[in-house]
């Protein structure tokens, strides 16, 4: 018999970013990213919001009970956490928050994979995104970043187009 890794079960389930405005944000991973809603969280006693985005299976649906359905999103790989601290949207002296990019420099992007990253791209910026990084800028060809509503940063690269990248 071998014995069970202590690891086994483990789930990267989350990458947590702070947001300005939910409608935005959200509007932003689902309509331009094509993500799903999973879930929300409202802490009312302090103050805050927690939007859970992430894709579904063609055939997946969501738990409509909220016990099951916060234990189904707790165990998915990979969702993004927007976080609302409410009052930001409307705050006037609210400057936003840091992307992770410029200086002093820390969390770099999230990455989605796409089929095809010229189309992918065409389409955003038909969207009006504002792209970092196109398909054909520098030295990396084939990816591009985009920025979120927040400013943080987003690779949209494709499997198939990294085997070229890696390899030179």
């Amino acid at each position: 018999m071998s014995e069970q890794s202590p690891t086994a079960g483990f789930v990267m389930n989350q990458t947590m970013l702070r947001i300005r405005d939910p409608e935005v944000a959200v509007n932003f991973y689902r309509d331009v990213l094509g993500m799903t809603l999973l879930d929300r969280f409202d802490f009312e006693g302090m103050q805050f919001s927690l939007y859970f985005m992430g894709y579904l299976g063609d055939d997946e649906t969501i738990p409509e009970d909220p016990a099951v359905r916060a234990e189904w999103v707790f165990g998915r790989p990979a969702l993004v956490e927007l976080t609302h601290n409410w009052g930001t949207e409307s705050d006037p002296d609210f400057g936003g928050y840091h992307d992770g990019n410029a200086q002093p420099q820390g969390f770099g992007h999230i990455g989605i994979s796409v089929p095809d990253v010229y189309a992918a791209s065409k389409r955003f910026e038909k969207l009006g995104v504002e792209f970092v990084k196109r398909p054909d800028d520098g030295k990396m060809k084939g990816l591009a970043f985009i920025k979120d509503p927040d400013g943080y940063w987003i690779e949209i690269l494709s499997p198939h187009g990294l085997k070229a990248i890696v390899t030179s």
